[in-house]
């Protein structure tokens, strides 16, 4: 049964809406996923605080020009059932699910394109995003790098002091 005009309109807003709080938006086809594999993948998703939603792209097409990205994209130039995934939590996770459920489900699904900081990023960019490390793991990274030259320095006056008791056991062994 095909939708009101206010059915559409409501759908628009909310796509809205969901834009303007997503840090990143995906675009994946899911043309060969059954209906058990598209419910796992939106569970991962919604776990890791991201959102599946499969919209007409006549509509994704409405925010995407709204959003000032018609120019570098339509849904419509789009191959294959279209669905977009919202990360709310970070930039990242979302693509790491989708990546990863991609390895384990030979491919079945593929990264069409996404949107990140306002700019519209190709299938590559997406894949490459879904390599970049999370945000607990560089901060990590950040922490180690940091203590790393302070760790040093307090070997090396550790080295000096256990030197100079070396020194004071042998000159008392001496005498």
């Amino acid at each position: 049964m095909p939708k009101s005009i206010q059915e559409k309109k409501d759908m628009v807003q909310s796509l809205e809406d969901k834009y303007q709080k997503a840090k990143s938006v995906i675009f994946i086809n899911f043309d060969t996923l059954t209906v058990h594999e598209n419910e796992s993948l939106r569970q991962e998703l919604e776990e890791k605080g991201g959102e599946y939603i499969v919209a007409k792209k006549t509509l994704l097409d409405i925010v995407l020009s709204n959003r000032g990205l018609g120019n570098f994209t339509s849904a419509k130039n789009m191959e294959g059932k279209l669905a977009t995934i919202f990360s709310y939590e970070d930039e990242v996770s979302a693509a790491k699910v989708v990546d990863k459920f991609q390895e384990s489900h030979n491919g079945k699904i593929k990264f069409m394109g996404g949107i990140l900081n306002g700019s519209f990023l190709e299938p590559v960019q997406m894949e490459n995003l879904a390599k970049v490390p999370e945000k607990q793991e560089l901060y990590a990274k950040i922490v180690g790098s940091i203590n790393a030259p302070v760790s040093g320095f307090v070997n090396a006056l550790a080295g000096n002091l256990r030197n100079l008791v070396y020194v004071l056991k042998a000159i008392e062994e001496k005498k």
